[in-house]
């Protein structure tokens, strides 16, 4: 599974978002948290993500499909990550 947080450098809302995913994998199981590859992105290093997500950073995908933007949900993100369970789009 892969994690991944579009941000972008000095925006506050992506530190946040980080930290929120760092504890969420701090409190999987370790053999969980080792299944999950996590990506940090620049948006403003693609222009393409620019286009596509702007101002919407932090923006978290799970397996390439939106999980969230601008605020992440620790429950919500702990959920998705389950192995029963899909990405919540």
């Amino acid at each position: 599974m892969t994690l991944t947080l579009i941000g972008r450098d000095g925006c506050h809302l992506c530190e946040v978002a980080r930290g929120v995913i760092d504890q969420v994998l701090a409190d999987l199981p370790d053999s969980r948290a080792d299944q999950i590859e996590l990506v940090d992105v620049s948006v403003d290093a693609d222009p393409a993500l620019r286009e596509q997500w702007g101002e919407k950073v932090p923006v978290i995908l799970v397996d390439g499909r939106l999980h969230s933007y601008w605020r992440v949900d620790a429950t919500r993100l702990k959920e998705a990550l389950e192995p029963s369970r899909e990405p919540v789009s």
